[in-house]
Formats: C-alpha cells, sequence, structure tokens
C-alpha cells in the first residue's frame, strides 16, 4: 500500500494520507465540481487501510466546503465511526480558524453523535 497524497487546486483541498504513520489529512478548499468523483480515491485507500487494522488518525483542516462536499465529508466521518465501532482504534481532529465561526459550527454538528474520539481544535 502506497501514501496517498493530491496536491490542493482551487477548488480541491490537499489530501496527505500516510500509510507508515496512518496519519490523514485534508486540508484546504473543498467545492469540486464533482464531489463523489474527487472523494473517491479517499473511500478506496481508507478501506484499504482499515483492513489492516491499524490505528488511524484523521484530521480535517479545511476552511470551506460546499454541500456537495460536506455529504462526502460526512460520508467518510460515517466510514470512520463504523470502523471505530467494530474496534478499530481511530481519531478525528477538526480543525477551524479561531474566528471561522462556520467551520467551527460544522465541526460540532458533525460530530456531535460520534463514539470514536473526536477534538475541535481552533489555530
Amino acid at each position: 500500500m502506497s501514501d496517498l497524497n493530491l496536491s490542493k487546486t482551487k477548488t480541491t483541498p490537499s489530501i496527505e494520507f500516510n500509510e507508515a504513520t496512518g496519519k490523514l489529512i485534508i486540508a484546504g478548499e473543498s467545492y469540486p465540481e464533482n464531489s463523489a468523483e474527487f472523494y473517491k480515491p479517499v473511500f478506496g485507500w481508507l478501506n484499504n487501510y482499515m483492513e489492516m487494522k491499524r490505528e488511524i488518525e484523521f484530521s480535517f483542516k479545511l476552511t470551506y466546503f460546499n454541500t456537495s462536499s460536506s455529504k462526502s465529508i460526512l460520508d467518510i466521518i460515517e466510514v470512520l465511526e463504523n470502523y471505530h465501532k467494530t474496534g478499530g482504534k481511530v481519531s478525528l481532529n477538526w480543525y477551524f480558524e479561531e474566528e471561522d465561526d462556520d467551520i467551527e459550527d460544522s465541526g460540532i454538528e458533525f460530530t456531535s453523535d460520534l463514539t470514536l474520539p473526536c477534538k475541535l481544535i481552533p489555530y
């Protein structure tokens, strides 16, 4: 299994998934034309990684995302929650700029019903 690295563009976030450390981060703005297609490699990589039963530290450090991206983000969080419920070790970090109430509120909303360890982290 290799790392997954996608550089950010004007409409898509950077994606850095490190197989050796189990640290995964999605950062930047997310409003791709086709969110489902853009995030498809993320799900493939995550599913392959979870088959190895290794620890995951997943971080979102987004500064903007559209409605289509929010569906993909929620789907990723659901995959992580299911991994946690089946005994997988996983933690979720939701970063937001201190003055960005919208991203903070999204983090609160997305993580409020989860059983996996979550942190909301201002920067």
